[in-house]
């Protein structure tokens, strides 16, 4: 099991210096990864600072030599494939190969999508993820690509530089289990970001089941990443008796955040204690 550090891009975060920051020192404490949120306002609330993800991503690429560098997740209907195909290779080069691109449908919708005029129909939202991904991985081939599709078209376009990782970086699709389509998407590519109803850690036999409907939509023995997290405590020991069985499981990366919509999710003080304190010791 590998251990990354997820925190929103809003609040002390909208910051790529506090970023860097918070990445440089997952890095020296031990962590895997870093990862960050994708939101533009999520629920309004007044005053509330966002930073783009992909410029927060590239602060923490430059402050790190190490640690695996994504968005948890960023909706791929809210972009257009070739402008995410492009930002994710040229991070993938800024970072040395280090990139995870974590993909979904995003939420909320209403705020999200419909509030800047763009479909919220979840139908339309799911189609366009698809396509584009789709899309995205034939323009990381750095081979000519033409396409017809219901809501993309491109006519002999050709995108480089590639990016460092070859056949191409890892995707990672998010959804809420037990949905099965997101799951089923997911099964396609190279990992899962499950998002379950339950607050708090997951409930192991959630993820016992999970783990095998997606073994059973697999038609590869190729890698695949099992992403789940939750809080922990600071002390490892104590962490890590927590996340063991989650790694006994099938879990191969725990993603550690403070509890969603809590006071201090957006604070660095509490967030950098937690990073700095080291991840799980199994």
């Amino acid at each position: 099991m590998r251990f990354s550090v997820c925190i929103p891009n809003f609040g002390d975060f909208a910051d790529p210096r506090t970023v860097a920051r918070v990445a440089a020192a997952a890095e020296e404490a031990g962590w895997d990864g870093l990862f960050v949120w994708d939101h533009v306002v999520l629920d309004k609330r007044p005053g509330r600072r966002f930073g783009d993800p992909w410029l927060l991503l590239a602060a923490a690429a430059l402050a790190t030599s190490r640690v695996r560098l994504g968005p948890l997740v960023t909706p791929v209907a809210r972009r257009r494939p070739q402008q995410l195909a492009r930002v994710v290779s040229t991070l993938d080069h800024l970072s040395g190969g280090r990139v995870v691109f974590g993909a979904g449908l995003g939420a909320p919708l209403e705020a999200e999508f419909a509030d800047f005029g763009e479909p919220a129909d979840p139908k339309v939202v799911a189609g366009k993820l698809d396509e584009g991904l789709d899309l995205i991985a034939r323009f990381w081939t750095g081979e000519p690509v033409t396409f017809s599709g219901k809501h993309f078209t491109v006519r002999d376009v050709t995108l480089l530089p590639e990016p460092v990782q070859r056949p191409r970086p890892p995707v990672w699709i998010a959804g809420r289990w037990p949905n099965r389509r997101p799951m089923r998407r997911a099964a396609r590519w190279d990992g899962v970001v499950p998002i379950f109803e339950a607050d708090g850690l997951p409930d192991l036999a959630d993820v016992r089941d999970l783990i095998a409907y997606i073994r059973s939509e697999r038609d590869t023995d190729a890698p695949f990443d099992v992403v789940v997290g939750g809080t922990t405590p600071a002390d490892p020991a104590q962490a890590g008796g927590l996340v063991t069985p989650f790694a006994e499981a099938g879990v191969t990366w725990w993603e550690e955040s403070l509890p969603f919509g809590s006071p201090e999710e957006d604070k660095l003080d509490p967030v950098l204690r937690r990073v700095e304190a080291g991840p799980p010791a199994l």
